[in-house]
């Protein structure tokens, strides 16, 4: 029972993988993609109607037919669709199926037929005969046939042949392409006649041909070819299509696949704690993005402030500045319209001297008048040379804020450093190892490097290979002492930032000089120690 149990579960948790991934229900007559997915038939032509091609449905000869499949009980636009004969069927299969865009009659090359895969977001090419050229895809209706019968999907299946109410199916018949009660099996298969023998089969609301047919000659596949990765029968074998290609029975194809995908499932079947470990993992790090995620934008929110208060705090200051500006420039044009206004007919200035002008003492005129004549000389001078005490300008308190914006539009997320360039000309090997790099020119800052090293010319360890390592390098160059002489070194450099490390630089080949007293050979020449006056020269390889 717990088994039983298991194995509805298994077929339970399997459904997503018997969807069609654009009508999202369960596979009907799928057809298999040159991209190895699958789609079913009406969901492949409603596709390609959309897409504008127009008769490259796929062939008709698929089409489910059966006794109950008559007009009264097809479709309104199924009933009214006039059927083409026989022979006119032939010539649309020989001629690629009717007409679509950009294609002319009688055209020597005809456009390949482009189908959008739903599941892998591409466009796959379908050649010039569209949903004719692919293989229907038998194993994956038989499971979906099995999935249906497991969880009991869509009810029971109800006999196509009794009259209403209709009863449950209990056969099916391939032959005559239809479910069948008991009785209603016996009626439509007499004995003593060719329909009694044919074999009944579990009911089902699709019937799929026996064996896989060749979409091209509809004869049954025989062969497979590794090169088109296609199934082909023998017609296909000898066509010239297939020349030099390496051609192998299904039978051969057949094992081969299969010891292989037995030993996939076996192997993941045998690592379920490995993988339940991993599920794990990935967990705690979906745990962990999603509170770093959220460290990061508070982050990001509190800098964004921070620079909003100092705007803020500036936009004060500013403010404040031409206000006092506003005032001052405010106070002497005041004090300048007073001083005009006291030139005006009944003013108490005009007054005062109309009144001065009428005494006779000359004495006490000159004594009242001298002060008075200043005042009215500096009035007349002002009202000759007028301007005003203060402009009404402000375009000395505009702000250039090109730059301050360039700054803000560029604000992004800081980048790890790119892959540093070595620069061959200042590095070389000797008795110490002086590696020199830099950055490239467009390249976000490093904060300190990693120099990584090893030898080449020695046996390889069993592993992974092993680098030397040199931690928080500062500055754009490294001096390595004490190197093994007459060996290869190849070292590499990255940098590093407060976004993380950047790519290696590209490996770089160094060779040591040999021991003092010693000598290298090539072939059978053999080659004196290096002068003293050319020890530091680049040794690059």
């Amino acid at each position: 029972m717990a088994a039983k149990r298991g194995t509805k579960t298994s077929m339970k948790n399997m459904e997503k993988e018997l969807l069609c991934p654009v009508c999202q229900e369960m596979y009907k007559q799928p057809l298999v993609l040159p991209c190895t997915h699958n789609v079913c038939q009406a969901c492949a032509r409603e596709v390609l109607g959309q897409q504008g091609y127009i008769g490259h449905g796929g062939d008709p000869s698929s089409e489910p037919t059966s006794p109950a499949s008559t007009p009264s009980t097809r479709s309104p636009r199924l009933s009214r669709r006039t059927l083409p004969k026989p022979d006119r069927l032939d010539r649309l299969l020989k001629s690629g199926f009717g007409t679509y865009p950009g294609r002319k009659r009688g055209a020597l090359h005809p456009q390949v037929i482009m189908f959008p895969c739903p599941a892998c977001q591409g466009d796959v090419e379908l050649g010039e005969r569209g949903l004719a050229g692919l293989f229907r895809n038998l194993t994956l209706e038989r499971v979906v046939e099995r999935y249906r019968q497991s969880v009991s999907v869509g009810g029971a299946i109800l006999c196509q042949l009794c009259k209403p109410p209709p009863l449950e199916a209990t056969k099916g018949c391939t032959e005559c392409r239809a479910t069948f009660c008991n009785e209603c099996f016996k009626l439509f298969h007499p004995w003593g006649t060719q329909k009694a023998q044919h074999e009944p089969t579990l009911p089902t609301l699709s019937f799929r041909p026996k064996g896989l047919m060749c979409p091209d000659h509809k004869e049954e596949v025989t062969h497979y070819c590794k090169t088109c990765q296609r199934l082909v029968c023998q017609l296909c074998r000898v066509r010239r299509t297939h020349s030099g290609h390496k051609i192998t029975p299904v039978l051969s194809a057949y094992q081969a696949l299969k010891d292989k995908l037995t030993k996939s499932l076996t192997y993941i079947l045998g690592n379920q704690d490995t993988v339940q470990t991993q599920i794990c993992e990935l967990e705690e790090a979906v745990r962990h993005t999603e509170v770093s995620g959220q460290q990061a934008k508070e982050e990001v929110s509190q800098l964004v402030r921070g620079l909003g208060a100092v705007l803020e705090e500036k936009r004060a200051s500013l403010l404040q500045a031409i206000e006092e500006c506003q005032q001052e420039r405010l106070a002497r044009l005041s004090a300048q319209i007073q001083e005009h206004r006291s030139l005006l007919d009944g003013s108490g200035l005009v007054g005062y001297a109309q009144e001065v002008l009428k005494e006779t003492d000359q004495p006490c005129f000159v004594q009242a008048a001298k002060q008075l004549h200043n005042r009215i000389a500096r009035a007349t001078e002002a009202l000759q040379t007028f301007r005003p005490a203060a402009s009404s300008s402000f375009r000395h308190c505009q702000l250039d804020v090109g730059r301050e914006m360039k700054l803000l539009t560029e604000l992004n997320f800081l980048r790890v450093p790119e892959a540093p360039v070595i620069d061959t000309q200042r590095t070389f090997a000797y008795d110490q190892i002086f590696l020199c790099w830099r950055l490239p020119p467009h390249s976000p800052p490093a904060w300190h490097y990693t120099v990584e090293f090893r030898r080449t010319d020695v046996p390889a360890q069993p592993g992974p290979t092993r680098w030397q390592r040199r931690e928080e390098v500062r500055g754009t160059s490294a001096l390595l002492e004490n190197p093994d002489t007459g060996s290869v070194y190849v070292l590499r450099v990255r940098g590093c930032n407060k976004a993380g490390y950047g790519e290696y630089s590209e490996d770089v080949h160094l060779h040591t000089p040999p021991a003092p007293g010693t000598t290298r050979t090539a072939g059978t020449t053999a080659v004196p120690r290096m002068p003293q006056w050319r020890r530091r020269r680049p040794l690059l390889s």
